[in-house]
Parts: structure tokens; C-alpha cells; sequence
């Protein structure tokens, strides 16, 4: 199926919508087919043979109505996303958000009209083109003819504003449990490395100070002795404090910015790190999760790639903020296991970014995201 995976500015020329009117007419046998096996299978789901037809015929449809939804998309001059809801799960469960999805539905409504006018108009505009006698019918009709049958294609196979709310709706409900449920996690992380680091050292100095109180008549060497032990703990509680205030938002972070942070991230590496940065100053809460990610990726490329090069790129365009952070390792990274990934997968989500990985065995490992954010004031 030859059709354009670019879209321009204006509608598509008159010769490509006429490809595509062949293309409906000769589209038209298998829409017909796949509506009616649809159908029957529907009514045959009291039977295991309707599970496993719908199990076949409901991803095989979805790949029909996608390329028609693609050539309405390049006669209007505008991509239409899929409406369809994600699946996850196994086969079984596939198949029941298949099957509950409003859009499956949606695209049965749209097959009656592929069957019927719509046909009828595609039909008609390779008509136009086939005889002579009508080229200067079809030079000034063919356009706005499949443009109708193209709004009609976009008005039935793409979702609603309302629609498009409530799956706005669920999205940020299920961002926010997650980002919830990371926040109390994080708040677990630094009581405990309170309690296990500064807190210990700081009784710990205050017991010796008490003992060095009661020695300081009877034993002056052995009370100097516990004073000095006592400012060695202060010092290593300090420096403890200073590594768990980082680990919150670093202080890098307020006085160079995001530029100035992630130069600094790649100086302390020990394999050389490429850096292409060109971002402005932004929202604080986006530079501290934008920061955490470049620092968990490089930390991942010291500690298991035995890479030997890595590179950071950030960019800032037309409001989102583009990043990628590579390196030539071993590869093989998993952003299912383990909490690394995850949790800047998490962090992201809380502004509506995404994240992708490429990590094939033997490398290299790419993660990839994007951020929607404007450039702070």
C-alpha cells in the first residue's frame, strides 16, 4: 500500500488524491469483508469461535481503517492520531480493550459509509480522471470532492473533544497516582538516609561531648580526645546533610541552571562526555527532573555499560525541551527492571514528558525524551 508518510502544509495535489479514490475503490471487497466477518464474529462470541476470529479480525481491521485514516490525513493536510486506547496484557486482555474500545465501534459506523457514499465518491473522482471527456470536471472538482470524503473519514475515525478530555482525564489521574507514589517513596529515601547517616553522628557527638564534659577536670587528654572525635563526626555529618540536600535539588542547579549543571555532571565523569547544550533557563521543578535524568543515565553508563565515550544533547524548541544522553556500552539496558529508568520515566511524566530507550545488545544505549515547557522569564 503506497501511501505518503509526510505531511505538508497545504492539501495533497489532485493526482494524489486521485490515487487515493483507486486506492478506496480498490479497498472497497476487503472493507466489505472484514465488516461482515466482524459482524458475524460479534454474534459468535458465545462460542469460543467468536472469541478467536475477533481475537484475529480486530487487529487486522484496525490496520485497514489506519490507512485509510492516513490518506484522509494527506488529503486534509493534517496527520489524524490513532484514537485508540492502549493495550497491555496479554492476548486475552488485548482483545477485551480491543472490543471495549469506543473507537472499534466507531470504525464499524465508518465502514457503513466506506460501503456506501463514500464509495460512491471515490468512485466518482476516478471516474472523472478515466474519461477525457471530464478532465475539466475533474481538474477543479477532484480536490474538494475527496476533501468532503476525507472531513467525513476524520470526523468518524478520530475522537471527539469530549472524548478527547476524559483520555486527557485518565492520563494525568494515572501520572499523578504514580508520581504520588514516587514522592512518598522519595520522602522514605531521605528519612532514611537522615536516620542512618547525619542523625546517627550527630548522637553519636553529642555522647562524646557529654563524656569530654564530665573528663574535663579528671582527664583533660582524654576529654580533648573526645572533642577532636566530636569535630571529626561534625564534619562528616556535614558533608552527609550536604550529599542528601543534593540528592533534593542541587544547589548547581539554582545558580548555574540546567547548562551549568549538566557541564558539571559530565566534568565529574570518568569516561569523556560530548556535550551539545542549548537551553535557556527554565521552570525550576522542570530543570531539577531534567537534571536527575541526565545524572541516573550517566550514572548507568559508568556503572554497567563499561562505556568508553557518552554524550548529552539538550535543546529547547518551540516550547518542549528536547534531551539525549548516549554512550557506546555493552547496551542491553531494561527500563522494566530495576528503579533507575523508572523513576526518571516517573519524574518525566509529572510535566507531561515522555522517554524512549534504545538499548540493543552490544549497545549503544540511547534514552531519549521530551518535555513540554516554556523558557522561564
Amino acid at each position: 500500500m503506497s501511501i505518503p508518510r509526510t505531511y505538508d502544509d497545504v492539501a495533497a495535489g489532485r493526482l494524489v488524491v486521485t490515487w487515493y479514490a483507486f486506492l478506496h475503490v480498490l479497498l472497497f471487497t476487503p472493507v466489505v469483508v472484514m465488516f461482515v466477518l466482524v459482524v458475524v464474529s460479534a454474534a459468535l462470541v458465545v462460542v469460543w469461535a467468536g472469541v478467536l476470529l475477533l481475537a484475529f479480525l480486530l487487529p487486522a481491521s484496525r490496520v485497514l481503517v489506519d490507512w485509510h485514516r492516513d490518506m484522509a490525513g494527506h488529503t486534509l493536510g493534517t496527520p489524524l492520531p490513532s484514537p485508540y486506547l492502549p493495550l497491555h496484557g496479554g492476548a486475552l486482555a488485548r482483545l477485551q480493550t480491543r472490543a471495549g474500545d469506543p473507537s472499534t465501534w466507531r470504525d464499524l459506523l465508518w465502514m457503513v459509509w466506506a460501503m456506501s457514499l463514500g464509495f460512491v465518491v471515490s468512485l466518482l473522482a476516478l471516474l472523472l480522471f478515466l474519461c477525457v471527456v471530464t478532465w475539466p470536471v475533474w481538474w477543479f472538482g477532484v480536490q474538494p470532492l475527496m476533501r468532503a470524503r476525507s472531513a467525513v473519514d476524520r470526523s468518524m475515525l478520530t475522537i471527539g473533544r469530549t472524548e478527547r478530555l476524559e483520555k486527557r482525564v485518565r492520563a494525568l489521574a494515572e501520572s499523578r497516582a504514580v508520581v504520588v507514589d514516587h514522592s512518598a517513596a522519595e520522602l522514605r529515601r531521605i528519612e532514611r538516609d537522615l536516620h542512618d547517616g547525619p542523625q546517627a553522628r550527630l548522637a553519636a557527638m553529642s555522647l562524646s561531648l557529654g563524656l569530654a564534659e564530665d573528663l574535663f577536670e579528671s582527664d583533660p587528654e582524654a576529654a580533648r580526645r573526645l572533642v577532636a572525635d566530636a569535630r571529626s563526626s561534625s564534619s562528616t555529618a556535614l558533608g552527609e546533610l550536604r550529599s542528601v540536600v543534593r540528592g533534593i535539588h542541587p544547589p548547581v542547579l539554582a545558580d548555574r541552571g540546567l547548562a551549568g549543571a549538566v557541564s558539571a555532571l559530565a566534568l565529574d565523569m570518568a569516561v569523556p562526555v560530548e556535550l551539545a547544550v542549548d537551553v535557556p533557563r527554565l521552570p525550576a521543578p522542570v530543570e531539577s527532573a531534567v537534571y536527575f535524568t541526565v545524572a541516573e543515565c550517566l550514572a548507568n553508563a559508568g556503572k554497567h555499560a563499561a562505556a568508553e565515550q557518552a554524550w548529552i544533547t539538550l535543546q529547547h524548541r518551540d516550547g518542549v525541551l528536547h534531551g539525549e544522553v548516549g554512550d557506546d556500552g555493552r547496551g542491553g539496558a531494561d527500563p522494566t527492571s530495576g528503579s533507575g529508568l523508572h523513576g526518571i520515566a516517573v519524574r518525566l511524566a509529572a510535566f507531561d514528558g515522555t522517554m524512549a530507550v534504545s538499548s540493543p545488545v552490544g549497545g549503544p544505549t540511547v534514552v531519549t525524551w521530551e518535555v513540554p515547557c516554556p523558557a522561564s522569564a
